[in-house]
């Protein structure tokens, strides 16, 4: 029987070992431990790209996120105080974490609003037409400095 295991660092592979086999061992990837073989994958390093959220009272705040995250997880990984931002944590059951971009960088989104985030965005304070939810936003490499604007005041849906 052969079993796999995923985890969000590495992958551990487990596989039983025949009682008198002959086994080649290359020591850097695997462990032998008494009747099992792991073998682990190194961690791969994301890309990250710069991002900057930019207040309503013009506070500006630099930060990093990886390529593949989403502008909600952005705000979270680093811990950025956006009162009340992101309150259904990405389920698109609210509009706080509205988001208010430039034109150009609008236009250079991987994806375009769906329905349902259409239907969040039409709740949501100053709303623009370049206006998107950070929680459908994913990072790109081709969104490298990145500059958002965030809404002065946020509409909780959900209330």
């Amino acid at each position: 029987m052969f079993r796999k295991v995923i985890t969000s660092t590495k992958y551990l592979v487990k596989k039983p070992i025949a009682k008198n086999s002959l086994l080649k061992v290359d020591r850097n990837a695997l462990r032998i431990n008494k009747q099992f073989i792991s073998a682990t994958v190194p961690k791969q390093q994301k890309e990250e790209v710069t991002v900057t959220f930019i207040r309503a009272n013009g506070e500006r705040i630099t930060t990093k996120g990886k390529v593949g995250d989403h502008l909600l997880d952005v705000v979270v990984n680093n811990n950025i105080d956006l009162d009340g931002f992101g309150a259904c944590e990405g389920t698109l059951t609210c509009s706080t974490c509205h988001l208010i971009f430039k034109k150009e960088d609008f236009d250079r989104l991987p994806e375009k609003a769906g329905d349902e985030e259409l239907d969040m965005l039409d709740l949501a304070y100053d709303l623009t037409d370049t206006s998107r939810l950070g929680c459908q936003i994913t990072l790109t490499k081709n969104l490298d400095g990145l500059e958002v604007k965030v809404p002065a005041t946020i509409n909780d849906a959900r209330s």
